[in-house]
């Protein structure tokens, strides 16, 4: 039986931190084949559902959705994913076949496919956009401009701004050599109400000894694993796991 996308939520022994840690490649795969995307698209598009994914997760209805739009100035365009309380995800990139040399890292340029080059210096450099449906008589809406296209330092930037949570995001794909998705996941880190500063202290000295999520992913890792790690100093209980991935109603002319 073939293995699950899941989404494991932890917190520290204190109670003062929390985190959703995501388990994303089957999602991340299964975009990739519907949108036929390019790995610098796929891992675009990839961390947008698994953003979208892990905030959605939060919410608390059934019939809540959230909507995560990312405009920037780009060659992949307009990046969009909508989730539902589940984590269940689906959604599109504007330009699938974008395709850019790796960084200097060897990494895929997934801030410039968002962001365009870092020499275009642009004022807007584009937005990120947050609308949650919550069955009220309004939808919540926030935004925040990019911070870097990366998509993890964007909503982490957004869920301190627009929803004054202090968290910090780690969002990663990794493409095979045959254009498949080799591992993809991902996570939240969020201080809770009364962290006080010795607690952001050793969350700060923990997540900057974290390594990359494809590289714990990689190396086998679950995503308890990643949990434990990222809350090392004082690693309490894992409180729920479910299953979660990419679920579209959409027909493919639609």
């Amino acid at each position: 039986m073939e293995k699950k996308d899941r989404i494991v939520n932890a917190i520290s022994g204190d109670g003062m931190v929390r985190i959703r840690v995501l388990e994303g490649k089957h999602m991340v795969e299964e975009a990739r084949r519907i949108h036929n995307t390019t790995p610098t698209a796929t891992a675009v598009l990839g961390r947008t559902l698994m953003a979208a994914s892990l905030l959605g997760s939060d919410m608390k209805n059934e019939t809540d959705s959230l909507t995560l739009r990312i405009r920037g100035n780009g060659p992949a365009g307009q990046v969009l994913a909508v989730a539902d309380s589940g984590g269940f995800v689906r959604g599109f990139v504007q330009n699938p076949q974008v395709d850019l040399p790796l960084t200097p890292f060897g990494k895929l340029d997934v801030g410039g496919a968002v962001m365009g080059p870092p020499e275009a210096n642009l004022e807007n450099k584009g937005t990120l956009t947050v609308v949650k449906d919550l069955g009220l008589r309004e939808p919540y809406i926030g935004q925040v401009d990019l911070v870097s296209g990366e998509i993890g330092e964007d909503v982490t930037a957004y869920l301190y701004y627009s929803e004054q949570t202090p968290s910090v995001c780690g969002l990663g794909v990794m493409v095979d050599t045959d254009c498949t998705v080799k591992v993809a996941g991902g996570f939240i880190l969020t201080l809770m109400p009364g962290a006080d500063e010795s607690v952001i202290a050793r969350v700060e000295a923990d997540v900057q000894e974290l390594p990359s999520v494809t590289t714990m992913l990689e190396g086998g890792m679950t995503a308890e694993h990643i949990a434990a790690m990222a809350l090392k100093s004082d690693f309490g209980k894992v409180v729920q796991v479910r299953e979660t991935g990419y679920r579209c109603r959409c027909s493919k002319e639609r």
